[in-house]
C-alpha cells in the first residue's frame, strides 16, 4: 500500500479509493475530485492493462487512462511516488487553479484485513483489504470506495467501508428535472404579456415580441401551449434584452400538411414534426416510450426533406448493438446486412411509410418500387466505424441513444459536416448498457446541454399511438 510519511494530515481532505470500473467508465476521474486525495490499488492496474487491447470503446478509455497516468508519473522517484503525484487542477478553473489533491499508488502488500467471510483472491477482495488497510492507517479521515459495481458496492458497506457510486458523469441530479422542450403558458399570459406586444408577418409566419416575468424561464426553440377555449401554440425563435421572439407553430395535423403521408396524432407529434422539419435546426432529440412515434416521424421527416426537397443527399441510421437477451453472435455479410438484424424498428417504419406514400393505387407493385427506392436512399451504418468519418448533406438519425455515453455521443455528433441534421431518438427507461442510468446517459446529457443553443430542440413525446392493445400493457405490466 502507499505509504504517507507521519506528518499533519488535513482531515477534511477525503481519501478516495477507485474501482477499475470508473476509469474504463470516464478516463478523466483522476481529475474529478478536487482537493481529496486518490489511492489506486495494483490489481487496478493489473486490470486496466488486461483491458487495453481492442477496438471498442472500454479498450479506448483504458489506453487514455495508461496515457494520463504515464505523463503523471513521468520521470517521478519512488521517494515522490510515496508522497504522492500531485494532480493537475481542471483546466475550466483557468491557469490561477491551484492543483488538485494527489495520486498515490499501492507500493506494498496490504497484508490480511479481510474477514474470513472473504476467501480468495478475487481482485474485488483485493480492493476492499486494500481500502480497509488505508482506513486503519488514516484513522483521522474518511477513506471512500468509488465503484460503479452495486455488488462491491455492497460488500464494502457490509465490512463497515464508506462507498460511492461515481456521480461526476451525472447530467442532472434527478431525471424528473430533465428539460421536456414544452411549456403550458397560464391563463393570464396575455393580460401580463400584452401590454408592450409587437406582431408581424414574414413569409406567410406570424411572429410576436413579447415582455415580462415569464420569457426569464424560456429556452430556445422551446415550444408554449396554451389550453381552454382557445388553445394556441408558439416556438421561441430568439430571446434577448428586447425580449422574446415566439412564431404560431405549423400544423401538421391535418391531411393537408402531412409528412410523407404522416399526420401528427397529438400536441407533441406536432412539436416532433416542426423541430425536424425545420432547416434552421441542426440537431433534434425526441425521448418517449414505445409507441410513440419517435422512429416514424424522424423517418417521414428525413424522406420528405431528402426525396422532395432535395435537402439532403440521403438518410443514414445507426444506433448502439446492446442485446436485450442473449447475443446471437457474429452475423456474416457486409456492414449493412450485419446491422440490419438491429433494425427491426427501421424495417417496420418502412413498411408504413411505403403504403402510406403509395396508397392503393399502384398495388403490390407500386408499393415494391416505393420500398426499394426508400430503401436504396437510407443508408445502415454501424456506429463502431463512425471515428473520423464526416457527413455532408446527410440526414443522420441515431436510435436507441439513450444507451450511448456522453463520450459515444459526442463522437457521433461531432461527424455532423455542413449541410447535416442529426436527430437523436430514445426511452430512458429502457437502458441495457451496463453502468449507464437515466442520470447519465449520453442522451440526456445532450437534451440538457443543448437547450439553450438556439439551432437545437427537443420534444418528450408523452401519448403512445401504437394500439390500444400496446397502451394497456405499458399502463399495467
Amino acid at each position: 500500500m502507499s505509504t504517507l510519511r507521519k506528518k499533519k494530515s488535513d482531515s477534511s481532505k477525503r481519501l478516495f479509493v477507485l474501482d477499475t470500473n470508473v476509469l474504463m467508465h470516464d478516463p478523466t476521474a483522476l481529475f474529478r475530485f478536487k482537493e481529496h486525495d486518490i489511492h489506486l490499488p495494483m490489481v487496478v492496474l493489473e486490470e486496466l492493462d488486461r483491458a487495453k487491447k481492442g477496438m471498442s470503446e472500454v479498450a479506448h478509455n483504458v489506453r487514455q487512462v495508461s496515457r494520463f497516468l504515464d505523463d503523471l508519473v513521468g520521470g517521478a522517484n519512488r521517494e515522490e511516488i510515496d508522497e504522492g503525484l500531485g494532480l493537475p487542477a481542471p483546466v475550466n478553473l483557468g491557469a490561477t487553479a491551484k492543483p488538485s489533491g494527489r495520486l498515490f499508488f499501492q507500493t506494498r502488500p496490504t497484508g490480511n484485513h479481510l474477514p474470513s467471510t472473504l476467501p480468495g483472491s478475487l481482485p474485488d477482495n483485493d480492493i476492499l483489504g486494500f481500502t480497509l488497510a488505508l482506513a486503519q492507517e488514516h484513522p483521522s479521515r474518511q477513506v471512500t470506495l468509488v465503484s460503479k459495481d452495486i455488488n462491491l458496492r455492497i460488500k464494502a458497506t457490509l465490512l463497515g467501508i464508506h462507498t460511492e457510486d461515481y456521480r461526476n458523469d451525472q447530467a442532472l441530479e434527478d431525471i424528473d428535472l430533465l428539460y421536456s422542450g414544452s411549456r403550458e403558458l397560464p391563463q393570464d399570459f396575455w393580460d401580463k404579456h400584452a401590454k408592450a406586444m409587437e406582431s408581424w408577418n414574414e413569409s406567410g409566419r406570424t411572429f410576436y415580441r413579447v415582455h415580462g416575468p415569464e420569457i426569464a424561464q424560456w429556452h430556445p426553440c422551446q415550444f408554449l401551449w396554451m389550453g381552454g377555449d382557445s388553445p394556441a401554440n408558439f416556438v421561441v425563435r430568439s430571446i434577448d434584452n428586447r425580449g422574446a421572439t415566439i412564431e404560431t407553430v405549423r400544423d401538421y395535423t391535418t391531411p393537408g400538411h402531412a409528412v410523407w403521408g404522416v399526420i401528427a396524432r397529438n400536441r407533441e407529434q406536432n412539436y416532433a414534426l416542426n423541430l425536424l422539419m425545420d432547416p434552421e435546426i441542426d440537431f433534434v432529440t425526441l425521448l418517449g416510450a414505445a409507441g410513440t412515434g419517435k422512429t416514424l416521424l424522424a423517418l417521414a421527416a428525413g424522406l420528405t426533406q431528402t426525396l422532395d426537397q432535395n435537402r439532403f443527399r440521403e438518410i443514414i441510421m445507426t444506433r448502439v448493438t446492446v442485446p436485450v437477451g442473449e447475443d446471437i453472435g457474429f452475423l456474416p455479410g457486409t456492414e449493412e446486412e450485419k446491422m440490419t438484424p438491429w433494425m427491426g424498428a427501421l424495417m417496420d417504419n418502412l413498411e408504413v411509410l411505403s403504403q402510406t406514400h403509395d396508397g392503393n393505387g399502384g398495388g403490390d407493385w407500386g408499393r415494391q418500387a416505393t420500398a426499394d427506392l426508400l430503401a436504396n436512399r437510407i443508408k445502415i451504418r454501424a456506429l463502431n466505424f463512425m471515428r473520423g468519418r464526416t457527413f455532408q448533406n446527410k440526414y443522420l438519425i441515431i436510435d436507441e441513444a439513450q444507451n450511448l455515453t456522453s463520450k459515444q455521443m459526442k463522437t457521433l455528433i461531432t461527424r455532423a459536416g455542413p449541410g447535416t441534421k442529426v436527430v437523436c431518438l430514445g426511452n430512458i427507461a429502457q437502458i441495457d448498457t451496463p453502468y449507464l442510468t437515466e442520470t447519465t446517459s449520453g442522451l440526456t446529457c445532450v437534451v440538457d446541454r443543448f437547450k439553450n443553443w438556439p439551432h437545437s430542440g427537443h420534444i418528450t413525446l408523452l401519448r403512445g399511438e401504437r394500439s390500444r392493445l400496446a397502451d394497456f400493457a405499458s399502463d399495467v405490466l
